[in-house]
């Protein structure tokens, strides 16, 4: 029998607790972060029918979108992609908490005296400039740009495991990294890490937000 989305959805609650107790963490310092890329706002319903409220996009328009559709449930949206400077403002006028700030633009573009986001500054934990993130040796001169910032409230850090490096030893460079972040700012106590694959190794080394998709949501929907 194929497994329901309820089925799913336990599977990771399962998970995340078990983890949480090897860990000797409070499951309730823990948010699962539900990604829902390309999947209809029909699938957040029923997920939101199931106690989740957390949910997570990666792209502008189409989370944009789905919090309009959604406007009447009790969400909180997540913003988990690359974010262009250009649409920073827009992205933020919807989501509740944004996961990846990499570079002074995208946090200028944040800056307000209207409302304030909460966000996590993401980073490359490569040396692939490619990828998402800020480089390890401008980790700290970004995080005192966010504190600086009106209309911005750091929360913490937030990476990708690299592939073909072992996890949990990634999430510790990152765990490392949210210390010096908490000498800069020490109610930035947050970390954004582990996903479908690696959330239990990410547990296991304090992260605080998982971002998970496909393990609980199932196959994404083909799209171009």
């Amino acid at each position: 029998m194929t497994e329901s989305v309820a089925d799913r959805l336990e599977t990771v609650r399962v998970g995340v607790a078990e983890a949480a107790a090897q860990a000797g963490r409070d499951l309730a310092g823990i948010t699962t972060v539900v990604i829902t890329k390309f999947h209809p706002v029909s699938l957040a319903r029923e997920l939101h029918a199931l106690g989740v409220r957390d949910f997570g996009e990666n792209r502008h328009q189409d989370a944009q979108a789905k919090a309009a559709e959604l406007a009447d449930l009790d969400l909180t949206w997540h913003f988990v992609g690359q974010l262009q400077s250009k649409k920073a403002r827009q992205a933020a006028a919807y989501a509740h908490v944004i996961h990846s700030l990499d570079r002074d633009s995208v946090v200028d573009a944040l800056a307000s005296d209207e409302r304030t986001v909460d966000a996590f500054v993401q980073l490359n934990l490569t040396t692939d400039a490619a990828r998402g993130g800020v480089p390890d040796e401008e980790l700290e001169a970004l995080v005192e740009r966010v504190v600086a910032t009106r209309g911005v409230r750091l929360l913490g850090v937030m990476a990708v495991a690299p592939l073909g490096e072992e996890p949990r030893a990634a999430f510790a460079r990152l765990r490392a990294a949210s210390d010096r972040v908490r000498a800069i700012d020490p109610a930035a106590e947050f970390i954004s890490a582990g996903m479908s694959g690696d959330y239990r190794e990410a547990i296991l080394e304090g992260a605080t937000h998982l971002r998970i998709g496909s393990t609980i949501t199932g196959n994404r929907p083909t799209r171009g």
